[in-house]
């Protein structure tokens, strides 16, 4: 199919790539945003199934741009030349690559996730901040975590922010949304033993048993876990702080516990 030029900071489709930022839009069209090469790359990677790849050479950064979009092409995706202004208006980054995706959104239940025997799971409460939970993904992804659980979430995962903190990530590491009641219900019929992140802890991080079925849980940045997690957990452990602060960042507290447990589960 010929390559259609856009050039039209009025044209619909420039248009509406600027109304998918908006959470409302997205959900009204089961679409959303993927920006950038690596983000990109790693989308059809996965057999993301990116229905639109928009592109602007004027923004290319290296010199794989063009073997990316023929495999957009061949695996399905219609691509659009744009503009540089046109890009310009469409694109969240500020500096962009000249690389812009749009594709079906996905719901995942508990009951597509197939455990291992040892599952290594993050359970994330409330987060809201949508780069704090796309870095929450990279560091699940780079720990080898079997999946993502949001509780309660409150940043939509398809945020374009989202999608730029991860890397891309978020193609691959199962992510699934649900309640509290339903989380825990699954967490306690595969028999998974829970680990809570909170200051108010006695025992450090590095003194808990993060081996076997295990979820850690990370609550949001402003007010921790909840008390219902709290009451939950089948143990509580803290990071020490030496400094004036009494917290982390929740992304930073998430790395650190996650490569705890892979430390110990590699010893094993």
């Amino acid at each position: 199919m010929p390559i259609e030029t856009i050039t039209s900071l009025r044209n619909a489709r420039v248009k509406n790539l600027v109304k998918l930022r908006d959470r409302r839009h997205r959900d009204n069209q089961g679409l959303f945003l993927i920006e950038g090469y690596r983000e990109l790359s790693r989308a059809l990677e996965k057999k993301i199934a990116v229905a639109e790849v928009f592109f602007s050479p004027e923004w290319f950064l290296g010199e794989n741009e063009d073997a990316l979009l023929r495999r957009a092409e061949e695996s399905g995706s219609r691509l659009f030349r744009l503009s540089r202004d046109a890009f310009l208006k469409c694109a969240y980054r500020d500096r962009p690559d000249g690389l812009l995706g749009v594709a079906p959104q996905w719901t995942r239940s508990l009951d597509d996730l197939r455990l291992p025997e040892d599952p290594f799971l993050l359970v994330a409460e409330s987060i809201e901040k949508p780069g704090n939970l796309g870095t929450l993904l990279r560091g699940a992804d780079a720990a080898g975590a079997d999946a993502v659980l949001l509780c309660d979430p409150v940043t939509d995962l398809f945020n374009p922010n989202v999608v730029r903190a991860s890397t891309g990530v978020l193609f691959s590491v199962p992510v699934i949304a649900a309640d509290t009641k339903t989380i825990l219900e699954f967490l306690n019929r595969h028999a998974i033993r829970t680990v809570a992140t909170t200051p108010a802890a006695t025992l450090l991080y590095t003194e808990a048993d993060l081996s076997g079925p295990l979820a850690i849980l990370m609550g949001s940045e402003q007010y921790g876990l909840s008390e219902t997690w709290l009451e939950q957990a089948d143990q509580k452990v803290r990071i020490p702080m030496a400094g004036q602060a009494d917290s982390l960042n929740v992304a930073m507290a998430t790395i650190i516990t996650l490569f705890e447990a892979v430390r110990q589960r590699r010893q094993q």
